[in-house]
């Protein structure tokens, strides 16, 4: 099925809608207790690595104190470390530690198991179709933000 340039903004809201719904349905399968904060600040670390809390708090669209919360909880587990900033001797930057990496890798394995029933019997060409969608949607995110300007 061939789509136009202007059904673009429709599709991409599907893609977000399914998206969510994916990630909700692997979460609902799983026996995880952890918040789904917890595993979306060390994706955001893994990310952007070692940044401000400031910095981090934006990426994951919390409020500042919240992420405060959240960091002191992933320092005292060691899954997230407190490292000097080389650019200013007075801050300190976040990043993962090997076993919040490792937490992570298995968070998302286990995701991956508890949805995979879901997708069994999908031909070669239905698997290649989703991975050819997956690295359009990613080569899109990596690529630096384009911003609109108006006249």
């Amino acid at each position: 099925m061939a789509h136009s340039v202007d059904q673009l903004p429709a599709v991409l809201g599907e893609l977000i809608v399914v998206s969510n719904k994916l990630t909700r349905m692997a979460a609902q399968l799983t026996d995880g207790t952890e918040s789904p904060a917890v595993w979306r600040t060390l994706s955001a670390l893994r990310h952007a690595g070692p940044v401000r809390l400031g910095g981090l708090a934006a990426l994951s669209r919390v409020a500042q104190p919240t992420m405060t919360k959240l960091v002191h909880t992933l320092v005292e587990r060691g899954w997230v470390q407190r490292v000097a900033d080389p650019a200013d001797a007075r801050a300190t930057l976040l990043a993962a530690t090997e076993s919040g990496e490792a937490a992570l890798e298995a968070w998302r394995t286990e995701l991956i198991a508890a949805i995979l029933p879901q997708f069994e019997g999908l031909d070669p060409d239905e698997i290649a179709a989703i991975a050819r969608a997956v690295g359009i949607v990613q080569q899109r995110l990596d690529a630096p933000i384009a911003t609109t300007k108006e006249a």
